[in-house]
């Protein structure tokens, strides 16, 4: 079925809230059955974990809906990419709630390349213990206080809780503040959530855009930070023109303080400035505090391909973390900072773990339309770090057909004693595409198939 096209005021609404409620056309037979073969299913095996389709291949359908495959779409580019990890929440009667929380994979980054999908077998009513989400706070590290005191919270101020429909898919960006409420009815409440990234980065809008600009949202509320959010959906570049109020000194200071709302609001301040912005963001990206230097790198994506030159220059900086920083910064800029796939290459073989394992993921966004970046990836495969398998084997994906040379290697990691270095790898042979890149993948998911039919009570 051809898929339902998210509206632009759809697409505004996640760019500034981080969430979207779809409502699938499953049948209430269809949500029903799913209902009833999870709970079957937590009777006598327990939680699926990462086999919750395993085990009730009718899920597959919900991803199927026009409408989900259109949202995923139009948040993450037509080629997005379902992560084999996936977990089924259970909230039993009378539980209480988590706390406030991002997940523990938390980018801290804007652009949106990570987003969970959370479905409803069943209607979900406010004391039922729906997920709650606060607005907005995907752009946020910190909801309240002095900023890197406390990352996770009990604060619940704002809170929206996502009472729908069965058949309900709740899009978020992976990066919003979410917790599970407390379930004080006496039903049982499921949700199953699947983890979804980006393949390709965007260079057209992969939705119904009829706006080529940002629509202000009235009270102008971080509108700067907004619309080059849009303007990055859409795959146009980041306008530097410098007509933000305020100094760049000025605004520098104010990416400093405590009220992390008007950190943000500096940045992308700053981001209008463009190049005669950048070295004083290069000098900020070497403050000791890890919130200031984050809040220089948001400011330096924004401006964009301006900022590659000075950037690519810190990649072998003797300090760890404004490497880190600027490799980082390089990775979200993506295709246009593809200047800097030598240094990120060489990289791969920092004394740094965290600076090798931003290099594998800068790889993936920033050499995606060439092979540079193949080999060195390719490498790094057979690494000590899981991680870093991981990000070289995601990496390798996004580049696709560019990485048919990487068969051989993505072949043997689906043997890797990493479940997800072996998921990637799977789907990296997929986009790859050539006839043996899909023998080797049929042959490793026919000969490691899985039947859902087969129980302890089901032998054969």
């Amino acid at each position: 079925m051809t898929m339902i096209r998210l509206s632009d005021d759809q697409m505004r609404g996640f760019i500034r809230d981080g969430f979207l409620a779809i409502k699938t056309g499953l049948s209430a037979e269809a949500n029903q059955n799913i209902w009833d073969k999870a709970e079957a299913l937590f009777e006598t095996d327990g939680n699926p974990g990462n086999n919750l389709m395993a085990r009730i291949p009718e899920v597959r359908t919900i991803f199927d809906d026009p409408a989900v495959d259109g949202a995923l779409a139009g948040v993450l580019g037509d080629n997005y990419f379902m992560h084999p990890h996936r977990h089924c929440h259970y909230r039993p009667p009378h539980s209480e709630g988590q706390q406030i929380h991002k997940d523990s994979f938390t980018r801290r980054r804007h652009h949106t390349r990570w987003i969970l999908a959370m479905y409803y077998p069943q209607d979900t009513t406010v004391d039922m213990g729906p997920t709650g989400v606060i607005p907005g706070t995907h752009y946020y590290n910190w909801l309240k206080g002095p900023i890197g005191v406390q990352e996770r919270i009990d604060g619940t101020e704002g809170e929206v809780p996502m009472a729908v429909d069965a058949g309900t898919v709740l899009i978020v960006h992976y990066d919003i503040w979410h917790r599970g409420m407390g379930n004080e009815s006496d039903k049982k409440r499921y949700m199953m959530k699947f983890m979804f990234t980006r393949m390709e980065e965007p260079r057209t809008p992969s939705w119904d855009n009829q706006d080529a600009a940002w629509v202000s949202q009235g009270d102008g509320d971080h509108d700067a930070m907004w619309s080059h959010m849009w303007q990055w959906h859409r795959g146009a570049a980041s306008l530097s023109n410098g007509s933000a109020s305020g100094s760049i000194p000025d605004l520098i200071e104010n990416m400093q303080v405590d009220d992390e709302a008007t950190c943000l609001d500096a940045a992308y301040a700053l981001g209008t400035f463009g190049e005669s912005a950048i070295p004083a963001l290069i000098d900020t990206l070497r403050h000791d505090s890890e919130a200031v230097r984050r809040n220089a790198t948001y400011a330096l994506t924004a401006i964009g391909a301006p900022a590659v030159p000075a950037l690519i220059d810190l990649v072998r900086d003797s300090d760890e973390d404004t490497r880190g920083a600027a490799i980082e910064t390089l990775a979200d800029i993506g295709l246009p900072a593809s200047d800097a796939v030598p240094q990120l290459k060489h990289a791969l073989g920092d004394s740094s773990e965290m600076v090798r394992r931003h290099a594998a993921e800068a790889l993936g966004t920033t050499s995606q339309l060439t092979s540079d970046g193949v080999a060195a990836l390719t490498a790094v495969l057979s690494h000590e770090d899981e991680v870093l398998r991981r990000n070289a084997a995601i990496a390798l994906a996004r580049i696709g057909a560019g990485a048919k040379a990487a068969t051989p290697e993505l072949t043997a990691a689906l043997n890797d004693d990493d479940r997800y270095v072996r998921g990637k790898a799977a789907h990296a042979l997929r986009r790859i595409g050539t006839p043996e890149a899909h023998d080797a993948l049929f042959h490793y998911l026919t000969t490691s198939q899985y039947c859902y039919s087969t129980t302890k009570d089901s032998m054969y």
